[in-house]
């Protein structure tokens, strides 16, 4: 059995601890750069879930333990959002930690913006606007999402956005606060963070404005080939828009990506100031947050099974079979156990 230092349960829950053979994992769904997420049905009642597993070795040579921890502790506290991911457990063996997720299959926003170059206007709104609501909900809690972009931006079965990989995110942020670690995605970096200067909540915003930049036109803002002319772009080159795009969208898109993050859109009053700009103005904040809206495009899945939105790279990769057997516990190293101490969660019964 596994002991305490492997396996310390942190909620009053009658639930035993989650094991892998619990599951019957069926197909790969995404990659990190710890490990990967699964499609898995668990065998007791045939549920699906996503399973994102990571191997500690690799967290720990990498050092990142604490943005695993992070991400667990901002999961727990996210179960309550309609457009955040839910984690319903998480577990651990002695060389790996497991995540059991809400399962969503309509597909990344990135595969559906290739397969069609770029969105309209109005579906643009929409998932921005989804996007925007489950930011500044972290925002409340005083978290920094810090990696948004649009493979992190998933669609559920009916097209709902949701929120996933919280890896990056910064806990503990009040509304000053600053921090100068150096995390994301090139394409979509605040100039205050490729300067490795600190920041702040706005650097969501920055990037809100990103990824609505490219479901506009299908490039980030200021995109190039060559990552070090990107940075130089992102640093000094101003903001370029072509086309014909509304007043509205060209106003917010200056607005967010405004290079100094003091007068930044969302620098003085956060997400109202988001929520309150013109872009918005179609939009029921109460309506979207409820999913009373119709999203503006139905993946149109068939059911669980049904992986046509994900990226066959991945789906077709074999699973090992190290995912489902548990090595002996014995052989662990103490240091990668006790480096994760308090990691398994079970919800309290209510809580299920």
């Amino acid at each position: 059995p596994p002991t305490p230092s492997d396996n310390i349960n942190l909620g009053p829950s009658a639930n035993p601890n989650a094991k892998p053979t619990d599951f019957d994992f069926l197909k790969v769904i995404g990659k990190g750069s710890f490990g990967k997420v699964l499609l898995a049905k668990r065998k007791c009642d045939g549920t699906f879930y996503a399973v994102k597993v990571l191997h500690k070795k690799t967290i720990l040579k990498k050092k990142e333990q604490n943005h695993i921890m992070a991400e667990r502790n901002v999961l727990l506290k996210n179960v309550k959002h309609p457009f955040l991911v839910g984690l319903h457990y998480s577990f651990q063996t002695s060389e790996k930690l497991y995540f059991v997720l809400d399962y969503v299959n309509g597909g990344e926003l990135f595969f559906h913006l290739q397969r069609e170059r770029c969105f309209r206007e109005p579906r643009a709104r929409f998932y921005a606007a989804e996007v925007a609501s489950a930011i500044g909900y972290l925002h409340s809690l005083n978290i920094i999402y810090r990696d948004l972009k649009p493979e992190n931006i998933l669609l559920d079965c009916q097209g709902h956005i949701v929120l996933t990989d919280f890896g990056l995110c910064k806990e503990g942020m009040e509304q000053e606060e600053t921090t100068s670690t150096f995390c994301g995605t090139p394409e979509y970096l605040a100039p205050e963070v490729l300067k490795k200067q600190p920041y702040d909540r706005t650097v969501d915003w920055w990037c809100l404005g990103a990824v609505l930049y490219e479901m506009l036109f299908g490039l980030p803002p200021f995109y190039s080939r060559d990552v070090s002319q990107m940075y130089d772009n992102i640093l000094h080159k101003p903001l370029q828009i072509q086309g014909s795009k509304t007043v509205a969208a060209c106003d917010i898109l200056q607005g967010l990506l405004h290079k100094d993050q003091k007068r930044r859109l969302g620098a003085k009053t956060d997400f109202l100031e988001i929520k309150n700009h013109v872009f918005f103005s179609p939009i029921n904040w109460d309506d979207l947050y409820h999913k009373r809206i119709t999203p503006p495009f139905n993946p149109n899945v068939a059911g669980p099974a049904d992986l046509r939105h994900f990226d066959p790279e991945f789906t077709q990769e074999a699973i090992s079979t190290s995912i489902t057997h548990t090595p002996d516990l014995a052989a662990s190293s103490s240091s990668a156990s006790d480096a994760f101490l308090g990691f398994s969660y079970a919800p309290t019964e209510e809580g299920i």
